[in-house]
């Protein structure tokens, strides 16, 4: 037993997961979303619903979405009409686009954490993929890491349909993996392309409208590892503590199904409500072993499933303001990219964070929490703090 736990012992990592490098990539193709109802209507040879084109205008309006991005283009839409049908069977030209270009965009995004990290790709010893569409097998995983060059032993976590709050279901798995494997390195991978998901308006699915309005594409990586090597690594965030749960009775709540038209969207009207009434639980249970329970002293991450809910969690916390607005800049600039959003947000956070940070004693860190809401309804809830600098603006590390 005392040989079996000195093997346990040399297996682990010393210290807590930590992520070392972000990077994110958008296709070419940008949609604004002004003038997004008049297009969409174009191109899915809907001009004739005009009263439904207003409504679909006013969510538009109040989505709080200046652009997004699309691998789907006109072009496309007409050399293959039944993907913008409404309820056309299009399964098959829907999973041949995505199969191909979700590994392909999710690649755009690791070579720039890779670029970041700086060290040989040869020292990826795990890859985590997770999109919401495009099952197959050998899955998009395997895909990645044949387009990145990884090393053949790599050992690949592939997640399908997880929807939007996977962003923290990948961090929470990164975690696992970093802490059981002394010096692993977890390339973590968050491709979404909404091929699957588009589709024409309909007057008796509003629910599909408001995805319409809200979805882009996007992907994002980050790269985590335990005892980082300071001489040459340089980590951004602590992953303290990760934590799943699931509102009861909601399982309908936010839905997705994959048919022979694709992949259909179903949302309740009372979601913002379901997750502001049960976010200050997860809080609790998060931050109550640190002895936090000001939440405004947190920074944030918040999934920006719609304006709605951001609006519900700040009125509900008593947030200030400033506390969302990296999770509101992004949803302006990119849309709901589902698991990919939170990842673009903790960018944006450092980024933000490195613009205007000031010089520290070190005495302590800066807190935050990162949240990933989806189909459950599901609450994924991270505990990050950011790592210090010293007067010089030099990490400062300590467990």
């Amino acid at each position: 037993m005392a040989l079996i736990e000195e093997i346990r012992n040399a297996q682990r990592a010393k210290g807590p997961a930590t992520v070392l490098a972000i990077g994110t990539a958008t296709p070419d193709n940008c949609l604004y979303q002004s003038d997004f109802a008049d297009y969409y209507f174009r191109v899915t040879k809907s001009e004739h619903m005009t009263e439904l084109k207003k409504k679909f205008n006013r969510i538009c309006d109040k989505s709080m979405i200046k652009k997004r991005y699309s691998h789907l283009t006109e072009e496309m839409l007409e050399e293959h009409p039944n993907i913008g049908a409404y309820m056309a069977p299009s399964l098959n030209i829907r999973q041949e686009i995505i199969t191909a270009e979700v590994p392909k965009l999710g690649k755009e995004a690791a070579l720039k954490a890779l670029k970041e990290w700086g060290q040989p790709k040869s020292k990826i010893t795990h890859l985590v993929f997770c999109t919401t569409s495009g099952v197959e097998m050998p899955g998009a995983d395997y895909k990645l890491a044949n387009l990145l060059g990884l090393e053949t032993s790599v050992k690949r976590v592939m997640l399908y349909h997880q929807g939007c709050y996977a962003g923290g279901t990948v961090l929470r798995t990164a975690k696992d993996l970093a802490e059981n494997n002394a010096g692993a390195r977890v390339l973590v991978v968050c491709s979404e392309i909404t091929v699957v998901t588009f589709r024409g308006p309909s007057e008796t699915a509003l629910d599909s409208l408001v995805g319409q309005a809200l979805f882009g594409d996007g992907s994002a990586a980050v790269i985590v590892g335990s005892d980082p090597d300071l001489s040459i690594e340089q980590p951004l965030f602590q992953l303290v503590s990760a934590a799943q749960t699931f509102i009861p009775n909601t399982q309908g709540a936010i839905a997705g199904n994959l048919r022979e038209v694709g992949l259909t969207f179903h949302l309740w009207p009372n979601v913002p409500t379901l997750i502001s009434e049960n976010i200050e639980k997860c809080l609790t249970q998060a931050f109550d072993p640190i002895g936090i329970s000001d939440w405004n002293s947190l920074f944030w991450i918040v999934h920006p499933g719609g304006p709605a809910i951001l609006d519900a969690v700040e009125a509900k916390l008593s947030l200030d303001k400033q506390k969302l607005k990296a999770t509101r800049h992004v949803l302006s600039e990119y849309g709901n990219m589902s698991s990919a959003c939170v990842l673009f947000i903790m960018d944006e956070m450092r980024k933000k964070s490195l613009k205007e940070e000031k010089t520290t004693t070190g005495e302590g860190w800066d807190w935050g929490v990162l949240f990933g809401f989806g189909p459950g309804l599901t609450i994924e809830t991270v505990v990050l703090p950011s790592i210090p600098r010293d007067s010089n603006g030099v990490k400062m590390w300590k467990i």
